[in-house]
Formats: structure tokens, sequence, C-alpha cells
């Protein structure tokens, strides 16, 4: 039997809105009959296989309240859902589920719900963090001010199961869940099928709306967790085709800023900037990661932004690995000193790499890295403009305030400590 269990880091218990809810039912036989139902103030939870309810109770109204209320409504008016009301609240009265919570961009996804007053609702494994260094204590301490509930993304049973037990519904499902290795296996279990998961549970339970972080290197599909992102891409789109008034936002950021900042204190040690080619393969307009989840949320409660694929960057201009080089350089006051690798040395590690595979199926993940690091080598994080096939640095929205030269200056400070992006780097 599964087990998950849930906190809330602030010692409140987590709740639904404090308003009372209204049902209006018609009579099949005529229009004119209404009834009312106030909500008690108690939830409980059905069986898994039904949605959280309430116990309602009639409101007793003197005739002339009844005759006003009918007034307000004819036959032909349709009703509105719950579905499609959550937008009508304030953020202290949604629900907002977000899993990958303790992932990189997740954590700071979390502290900007929190900061605009939603009710944060935050899964987590009971070991979180890279290669699960975190405990219980200190992933409720990262996720301060959330519900923290301990369950299993992987497993839709378990997920599903800390649903039942809040006991309360949810308004929106936020998704940061990413593989950390981009290893083929957990690329499919992580990017797909747990993101799926979360889909799943979440629309059980209400959820109305779904924000999904994905990546803007999947327009040019030729890695494995490329793949894995857009077919689960493909059934959210399809899922809010539906009449019942779900919706989704997909964000594809392009680079982070960490992932920029590999090379910043080798660097300042004197060594030289690493890039292949001239430098000019490339290009992205990388955003900070508060103005990444700034945006984010913004796609909680904003119309504009509803079923539709986003594609955002960070302010300024797009940025080559030369130009992004000479930057470092110029704040550390050094001449520029850079190596050129030829991009046809990675390809042909990539071509040995892939034979090796046929004879050791188990080094399938150590090609996949190798093509990971060739396509970021080359491929421009930037809008893919579909009519030239090349990558527009200008068809690429940019948002914040946040610049990569104020990050360079704030790693030449402190360091990277605490900064790590995954399991695996490109240097």
């Amino acid at each position: 039997m599964s087990m998950s269990m849930c906190f809330s880091s602030n010692l409140l218990t987590l709740h639904s809105p404090k308003h009372q809810g209204l049902s209006i039912s018609f009579s099949s036989e005529s229009s004119q009959f209404i009834k009312l139902f106030q909500v008690r103030s108690t939830p409980y939870a059905l069986p898994s296989s039904s949605f959280p309810r309430r116990l309602y109770e009639p409101l007793n109204f003197s005739r002339e309240n009844k005759l006003k209320l009918f007034a307000s409504f004819t036959p032909s008016e349709a009703v509105e859902t719950a579905t499609s009301t959550f937008r009508n609240k304030t953020p202290k009265d949604i629900n907002v589920l977000i899993v990958g919570s303790t992932g990189y961009i997740g954590k700071f996804v979390v502290k900007e719900l929190i900061s605009r007053g939603f009710n944060v609702i935050a899964i987590a494994r009971e070991k979180s963090g890279i290669r699960g260094k975190n405990d219980k204590e200190e992933t409720l301490n990262q996720l301060k001010g959330a519900n923290v509930c301990f369950s299993d993304v992987t497993n839709l049973g378990s997920l599903e199961k800390s649903l039942s037990d809040l006991g309360v519904s949810i308004d929106v499902v936020v998704s940061c869940l990413a593989s950390r290795s981009g290893g083929i296996k957990d690329s499919w279990k992580i990017d797909y099928e747990a993101t799926k998961n979360s889909l799943l549970a979440g629309r059980k339970f209400g959820a109305s709306h779904f924000v999904l972080l994905s990546a803007i290197c999947v327009q040019k599909p030729l890695l494995e967790f490329q793949r894995a992102k857009l077919k689960f891409e493909a059934e959210l789109m399809k899922e809010g085709e539906g009449n019942d008034g779900f919706t989704y936002s997909i964000v594809r950021p392009t680079a982070f800023f960490k992932s920029l900042g590999g090379q910043v204190e080798l660097v300042k040690d004197g060594k030289p900037y690493v890039m292949f080619g001239d430098g000019k393969l490339c290009a992205c307009k990388p955003i900070s990661e508060p103005d990444l989840a700034s945006f984010i949320v913004d796609c909680v409660l904003s119309e504009d932004k509803i079923n539709k694929v986003l594609p955002i960057g960070g302010p300024g201009k797009a940025l080559t690995p030369l130009e992004q080089g000479e930057m470092l350089f110029e704040l550390l006051g050094k001449e520029p000193k850079f190596l050129k690798v030829p991009i046809g040395i990675m390809d042909f590690a990539i071509g040995v790499l892939d034979f090796l595979v046929k004879i050791f199926p188990s080094m399938e993940d150590a090609a996949e890295f190798g093509k990971i690091g060739r396509y970021y080598a080359a491929e421009s994080m930037l809008v893919l403009d579909p009519e030239t096939g090349e990558y527009s640095a200008e068809k690429t929205p940019g948002y914040g305030k946040d610049t990569l030269e104020e990050f360079f200056e704030r790693v030449l400070r402190e360091g990277m400590a605490g900064q790590e992006l995954g399991e695996q780097t490109i240097f």
C-alpha cells in the first residue's frame, strides 16, 4: 500500500475557499423550481473514483426572495460551471497544485505563487533534490509557506491517494517536471509519464487549467527528452479541445542563466572560454529564474495566455557564446582568451558512441548525452521561424528585467554553489 503525507509548512491546514457556494437546478417539468444550497465548512473525501465533495443543506428563503432569484435566470441561460469560474476568485481561494516543486525552476515558482497569495499544494519526494540529497525537513524549509505533500508523481495511484487525502478540489495544476539527466528512459518516465500523471490526477480532482513548463528546443526535436515533451504537449492540447472549459498554457523558455554560468569560475581562474566553431553557431535570449517563475505564474490567471504555446526569453538582445565570453572577460578586466573546438569533434565522438551502443546497449544514455551536448553547441534557443526555417531573435518575446551581465557579476562575487542544474553537464 502506498503512503503519502501532507504538511503545511506555515502550520495552517489546507482549506477550501470560505465563500458560500450556490447550486441552482431546474425541474425537468418546470423551470420555475429553484433550490438553493449552502456549503458546510467541513469537506469529506469520497472514494478515489469520485471528486471530493461537500455536504449540502437547503437554505430557507422567503417567497419574495425566491421570486427575485428566479427573475435573474431564464431557461435558455447556461449556468456557469465551477470549472470555468476559478479566474473570478481571489488568489487566496484558488488551490494551485505544483509538481516538480523542488526542481530548479519549481522552487522559484512556488515562491512566486506564495508571494501572490495563492493557496499552494506542492508535491515533493521524501528524498528530493539532486540524487535525493534533501530530507523532508529540508524540503519543508525550502517550500515554506506551501502545503507540502510527500508523494510520487511517477505513480498515478500514489498521487491520486495524496490528493484524495487532502479532501479539497484543485483549480490549477502547474508542472515544472523535467528529467534531470536527459537520459532516454528518464525522459519518458518524467517528461511524459509523470507529467501526464499530474494532468490525470489534477483533472480527477477538479483542475480546469494546466500550466506546463516545456522548452523552446522542442521546436526542432532531435533528442529523446524533446520527443517526450512534445508527446505530452500534444495530449494536453487535445484535452483543451473538449467542451468542459478546460484550458492550458504551454511555456517554452529559452536558456536559463545558470545553464550559461558553468565556465565563469574557470575563466576567473585563468582558463580559456570554450566554445564550438567560431562561437557564432547558436544564440539565445537567456532568462533568469525569478523572471521565468513570474511569467509562469502570470499564466495561472491571464486570459490572454489561455490555450497558447508561449515561447519566452529574457530582456535585451540575443547573445552568441562569443558575445557571452567577451562579456565575461570584460567584467574580469582580462584580455579575451578562447578555446575554439571544431564541432566535427563532437560528431566523431557521437558516431563512436552510437557504434558502441550496438555492442553495449547499456551505453545508450552516454550516446544521448553526447547528442544533447552537440545540440546545445549548434542550435539556437530562439523561436524557429517556420517560413524561413531560421532562428529569429526578433520573434522571440522578451520578459523580465534581470540581465545575464548582472548574473555573471554575482557569480564572480559569490560563485556557483547551490546552482546545480542536474546530473549532467556539457563542459
